[in-house]
Formats: C-alpha cells, structure tokens, sequence
C-alpha cells in the first residue's frame, strides 16, 4: 500500500490538479474536503477530457501542431476552474482489513490501476496494481 498518495483538495483549480498528476506521475488524485476526509478520485483521463478542444476545432485545425495548440488554449482557458465537478464521488474503495485478492479481482475486472484505502471516512492510503505485483514477489 502506498500511504502518502498524491492528493487534491475540493475547491483546487484545474490547473493544480494538472501539476499534480504531471510531478507524482500517477494516473489519480485522491480528493479530499476540507476536513481532511476522503471524497474521491480525480483521474488524468478526466483532466485530459476537461480541456479536449471540441472536434469541429480539431478538424478546422488543419495539422497536429494546430491541434495541439488549440488544446493548449482550451488548457489556459479552464486552468482557474474548480476540480469539484470533475471528481469521482462514487469511487470503489477498500478498507484496511479488505482482501488483497479480492481488491486484485476488482482491479483487473474494471481496469482500475489504483483503489482508495479508506477508513472512517479517511483516506489511509491506495492499493495500486504495482503494489499487487510487489506482493506476488515478495512471496514467491
């Protein structure tokens, strides 16, 4: 389990989440209020698709340069904006004393690459598939 998982905070602004994603290089944050409790996920698909630029604007770009440049603009137009609507509330979670071949089965079976770890309403971690393969080795 990795106990420190990047987090984000409600009411962050796009912007930051990016930054986030880009310096943890995980494919998730972990939402949390104000008060420190767990509320859910915000994935980098998730960000990715917030600033796509609207495919009559690809087409009329001509050229991937000019497409990536109206994606850039579109990023710059919606950085100041709240994560809030953007995040997963309705997260798949474990818990402490969850199974790990359980947490593995459910991973696999909805291609989810990390799962919240959450206790009494606070986050105490993630399980990651990379924790998983740890684990396979660790006693192979």
């Amino acid at each position: 389990m990795t106990r420190f998982p990047p987090t984000i905070r409600l009411g962050a602004e796009l912007r930051r989440a990016a930054e986030l994603i880009g310096s943890s290089e995980v494919g998730q944050l972990m939402v949390l209020d104000h008060d420190g409790r767990f509320v859910g996920v915000l994935s980098e698909g998730d960000v990715v698709r917030a600033v796509l630029p609207g495919a009559d604007d690809v087409r009329e770009a001509g050229s991937i340069a000019a497409a990536f440049a109206a994606f850039v603009a579109r990023g710059h137009e919606l950085a100041g904006r709240e994560v809030d609507a953007l995040v997963i509330t309705d997260a798949i979670t474990l818990r402490p004393e969850d199974d790990l071949t359980a947490a593995a089965v459910v991973m696999a079976d909805r291609r989810i690459r990390r799962l919240p770890v959450v206790e009494d309403g606070r986050l105490c971690g993630t399980v990651s598939r990379t924790d998983l393969c740890r684990a396979v080795l660790a006693h192979a």
